[in-house]
């Protein structure tokens, strides 16, 4: 099933932006199903890409590629193509969110795995915006450790998080994604989206406490 799914992809032909822009038009305002089934196809390969980050068995592959391609489909039907937004740069949170819960759901996620928004490379202005979250009304963290110890320290707790509290702080903090879009992808409401953040940001500062004490 995998090896025909695979095949399958390398049949698929990349649009020149007219044409998909065509699609849309045809699927948005002429209710075309055709055209809508002609989105989906096309953005296959990024339920693929981003669910081979993950490194599972075939088998649970597959799931993980069915769960995508229903936020897939979820996002092909919500986009507003009039906007000027890439479509792959919304489809993807809706196509993680749902390989994320269901993942979590399964109890399939392991710690080891790493997902790819969560745990990006991290550069200087991603370690000024963890800083910035993470200073308290004491001593801020960088007056702690050199820059390059708390990068290290920061991921090391970010890894230990749940999964849900560190695609959100991941996405806020570090991709500087909108609140609303990461509720939208995680099928949460946005004061729930905010509860995490806020748990998020508590556990990193413990964890990070405590680090700080054996350095």
């Amino acid at each position: 099933m995998f090896g025909k799914y695979l095949a399958e992809l390398k049949q698929i032909k990349l649009l020149e932006p007219a044409a998909e822009k065509e699609l849309w038009r045809g699927y948005k305002e002429e209710g075309n199903l055709d055209c809508r089934q002609a989105l989906i196809e096309h953005y296959q390969p990024l339920v693929f890409k981003t669910a081979a980050r993950w490194r599972h068995d075939e088998r649970a592959i597959m799931d993980i590629i069915q769960e995508g391609t229903v936020g897939l489909i979820e996002a092909v039907e919500t986009f507003d193509y009039t906007k000027g937004v890439a479509f792959s740069l919304y489809a993807v949170h809706r196509i993680r969110g749902r390989m994320l819960n269901y993942l979590e759901r399964e109890g399939k996620y392991s710690r080891n795995v790493a997902d790819p928004a969560a745990l990006a490379p991290y550069d200087s202005e991603d370690l000024d915006s963890w800083e910035n979250m993470l200073v308290d009304s004491g001593k801020a963290i960088s007056q702690q450790a050199e820059e390059n110890f708390l990068a290290g320290q920061v991921k090391t707790a970010l890894e230990r998080l749940p999964l849900k509290e560190k695609y959100v702080l991941s996405g806020v903090y570090l991709n500087e994604q909108e609140p609303k879009i990461l509720a939208e992808a995680l099928d949460i409401s946005l004061s729930h989206m905010y509860r995490l953040q806020k748990q998020g940001v508590r556990r990193l500062r413990g964890m990070l406490s405590k680090l700080m004490q054996h350095w």
